[in-house]
């Protein structure tokens, strides 16, 4: 009963989360207005979303977690660009939603950070913030993202989590499969003067495919020239950077 319990909220979970897609809340119009830090930081949160405040399962039903870290980790909250000073986040990536503490202790309630396109946080000293995007099915997606690289070539990082149902054992040979989250990593790349944010693939065929035709034959010759192969972050950031220190006078 108590796993059914658990794998029905789950689903309702499931289900609000494939409601709200593509829809934008605002809290934090009023972050500005001149008030003190603490109203300031009232206007920029908001209640956690109903279903996973209503989430209740034992960790050890489940493998993988919702969240990118399931700590509290400090951080710098700002809305546009004013420092709205310390608080401390975990990202469910399954709900994509940013849970907020105003204090690391036990007890301290937790909130939820307002989905407004002017709120950003930093991760790893990277401005992550609400976006509006285009997945790699060519669907338009809000979510979080975090850029790594900015300039005239943008590149984003987004972590997405997925929940898979688990299976009971059908007899005594085939073992039961756990219920679980899986995390996945997916990148896109944003051009100056285009107004969208892309998918986009490790690989040298799909970035080049999103390039202005202009720059595709420079770049094409650069890797040749340097025999690069993008198969990680690493590799899609410094060719990023390349870009925009190559193209940066670009029309």
């Amino acid at each position: 009963m108590k796993y059914l319990f658990t794998t029905l909220s789950l689903l309702a979970m499931i289900t609000i989360k494939a409601q709200t897609s593509g829809q934008i809340a605002n809290y934090g119009s009023t972050a500005t207005s001149g008030a003190d830090a603490n109203a300031q930081l009232n206007a920029v949160l908001g209640p956690m979303q109903e279903a996973e405040a209503k989430l209740t399962y034992k960790k050890e039903e489940f493998q993988g977690s919702p969240y990118t870290h399931d700590l509290f980790l400090p951080t710098n909250l700002f809305y546009k660009n004013e420092d709205l000073g310390l608080i401390f986040y975990r990202y469910n990536a399954y709900n994509e939603e940013i849970e907020i503490k105003r204090q690391n202790i036990e007890g301290e309630g937790i909130q939820a950070l307002g989905r407004d396109k002017q709120i950003s946080i930093r991760v790893n000293n990277k401005p992550m913030s609400f976006k509006t995007f285009i997945d790699d099915k060519g669907l338009t997606q809000n979510g979080y993202l975090t850029k790594l690289v900015d300039g005239k070539y943008s590149i984003y990082k987004r972590v997405d989590v997925k929940f898979t149902e688990g299976q009971k054992s059908q007899n005594s040979f085939v073992p039961a499969i756990p219920a679980r989250f899986s995390k996945f990593t997916e990148y896109y790349l944003e051009l100056e003067g285009r107004n969208k944010i892309e998918a986009v693939d490790l690989s040298n065929r799909k970035l080049i495919k999103l390039l202005p035709d202009e720059e595709k034959a420079k770049f094409k010759a650069y890797l040749k020239e340097n025999n690069i192969k993008i198969r990680n972050e690493e590799d899609l950031t410094s060719i990023v950077n390349f870009l925009n220190n190559e193209f940066h006078t670009a029309s």
